[in-house]
């Protein structure tokens, strides 16, 4: 940690940062397949978002811009870039991740993630992220440009830390990629943290205007 922070966050607060985060994903699955309004869903969880970035002793962002800290910028919700994705499991066991991602850190392709945005086919890769316990990674960088959104690109899902994506069925066969839920690496909240970014291979050509915006203390 920093050495200007006031105190430094204890382990167990970090694996009490990743239960909320995870909880608030299971809130919005759950509300989801209740029926509830996808924008409504999405806008109890900035909510969340925005307290525990406030509040919580694991906050990526620093001691003094958590002073001025209000709410995280965001594009308003489009409906029209939540879509359905079509899995394609991957069997390809080579370390295959070419961002710039920290040391010691191995990746693997796991899935391909096929889609259509404003009717473009885009297919991205799914990486499992080969540390021990595991996890799926879903980063991308689209052409919004890096005055508007955060250079390195932005993140659908990263298990590991509690970010999860929205299964509509329990067989595995396709996903919801919602990319109003889009948002940043830790990196891109204060210098102090280090952070696996986008590869080539998930660089979307269009501009998407959803989910996080660059972020300005």
């Amino acid at each position: 940690m920093d050495a200007t922070w006031q105190r430094t966050p204890t382990w167990l607060e970090l694996y009490d940062w990743r239960k909320r985060v995870a909880a608030l994903y299971a809130a919005r699955d759950a509300a989801l397949r209740a029926g509830d309004a996808p924008a409504a869903v999405w806008e109890r969880w900035r909510a969340g978002r925005d307290d525990l970035f406030a509040r919580h002793p694991q906050s990526p962002l620093s001691d003094v811009a958590r002073r001025t800290f209000t709410r995280l910028p965001y594009f308003p919700y489009d409906p029209t870039l939540r879509v359905a994705a079509e899995v394609e499991p991957l069997t390809d066991d080579a370390d295959t991740f070419d961002g710039v991602a920290p040391a010691g850190m191995r990746f693997r392709r796991a899935a391909r993630l096929h889609l259509s945005l404003a009717e473009t086919p885009v297919t991205l890769l799914l990486y499992w992220i080969d540390v021990y316990g595991g996890g799926l990674f879903l980063p991308f960088r689209d052409a919004s440009g890096a005055a508007t959104t955060y250079g390195g690109g932005r993140y659908l899902c990263d298990t590991v830390k509690g970010s999860d994506l929205f299964y509509p069925t329990d067989d595995g066969r396709d996903v919801i990629l919602d990319f109003n839920y889009a948002y940043n690496p830790s990196c891109a909240y204060d210098e102090r943290w280090f952070c696996p970014l986008a590869p080539r291979e998930n660089q979307i050509a269009l501009a998407l205007r959803a989910g996080e915006q660059r972020f300005h203390p």
